[in-house]
């Protein structure tokens, strides 16, 4: 199993560190960097930075939204990075949410797994440096009965095939990831409920295209934090919890919430969605039991955590991408550290 580490959003007041924790990953043999984008920092720019102060490590977007560019200039941004980064470029796409997509962006939010499958056709087909034609339901290139005409890519990536993920949640956006991505970006994934919520949609969309999951990358993000205190850690990571479960999205489409139900916390989850959207944001987080905490991140000791990584390997995970707590440089370091060595411990380096 390898490591991948997340930035998260950029412009946190944390900039600095941020690419030191990049520059150190890179350092202990990390195999991905990834940095997000919703509505301040954009991923691009953030990886193209990370990229030139870095020399091994692989960049990715996790995610860049379908709904903030289209398809060719997400192709042109991933060709061209590609080629800055000597081939370390990996291509993370998601439909984002509902408040963001109509309220940042002024998409509309329908008819999200036929908008991302449109896209990832177009994207891939561009990045091939095909002349780029195509009809669909959400696109038409070009356009018809004007002045446009196939167009062909003229920036050459180093590599043929860019990598391309598909952030999913749902079992039917997961049955589609499998089917039409090169690996699945999860998020609050839990060792003990994988292969219902996440592996066997991902099955079934592979083998509805002729394929195994065999070099599909399985690739959870995971926050991690070291100390004795279990109680302790699950408590910072309640407010975070909480925003997902409770406050990412509408009272009827709240993806995370969904997921929490399928994990098994029906009850739970109304309650800190009732709470959260309430304005009870403290009720909230102190409604988050410690259990559905401890499923979905890494938290102790070493040893513990390289117990946990084992169960997520065994689970069916390739990658596991990090996201170490801490208010501090050498805190947030001390985790990235505690990764390698868990890893190693948990003989899976």
């Amino acid at each position: 199993m390898r490591l991948g580490i997340n930035l998260g959003y950029w412009g946190a007041g944390m900039d600095g560190d941020n690419l030191a924790v990049a520059q150190e990953a890179d350092r202990l043999g990390y195999d991905v960097c990834w940095a997000a984008e919703a509505y301040g920092s954009d991923a691009p720019t953030v990886l193209s930075w990370v990229a030139a102060k870095t020399e091994r490590i692989d960049v990715g977007s996790a995610i860049m939204q379908i709904p903030a560019r289209q398809p060719a200039m997400t192709a042109m941004t991933a060709a061209t990075l590609d080629s800055l980064s000597g081939g370390r470029f990996r291509l993370g796409l998601g439909v984002s949410g509902p408040q963001v997509s109509e309220g940042w962006y002024g998409v509309k939010f329908d008819k999200p797994l036929a908008r991302t499958r449109e896209y990832v056709e177009i994207v891939r087909k561009a990045m091939s440096r095909e002349r780029l034609t195509y009809e669909g339901e959400h696109w038409t290139l070009p356009l018809p009965d004007g002045p446009g005409k196939p167009i062909k890519l003229t920036v050459h990536p180093q590599r043929e095939h860019i990598p391309l993920y598909i952030a999913a949640i749902g079992p039917k956006n997961l049955e589609q990831t499998g089917e039409i991505a090169d690996g699945a970006l999860l998020i609050f994934p839990s060792a003990e409920h994988l292969e219902e919520t996440a592996l066997r949609p991902l099955r079934v969309g592979r083998e509805k295209a002729g394929l195994t999951m065999e070099g599909f990358d399985v690739h959870p993000t995971l926050p991690i934090a070291l100390g004795d205190d279990i109680d302790a850690l699950a408590d910072v990571f309640r407010p975070y919890t909480a925003l997902y479960v409770g406050g990412m999205g509408s009272r009827k489409q709240n993806f995370y919430n969904q997921l929490a139900q399928r994990m098994g916390y029906e009850k739970e989850a109304a309650e800190i969605q009732e709470k959260y959207l309430s304005g009870d944001k403290t009720g909230a987080a102190a409604a988050v039991p410690r259990q559905l905490i401890d499923q979905t991140t890494l938290l102790g000791s070493v040893d513990r955590i390289a117990d946990r990584m084992k169960a997520y390997a065994a689970a069916g995970v390739t990658t596991l991408t990090l996201a170490p707590a801490g208010f501090t440089l050498d805190e947030r370091v001390a985790a990235l550290r505690a990764g390698t060595e868990a890893l190693e411990r948990a003989g899976l380096a």
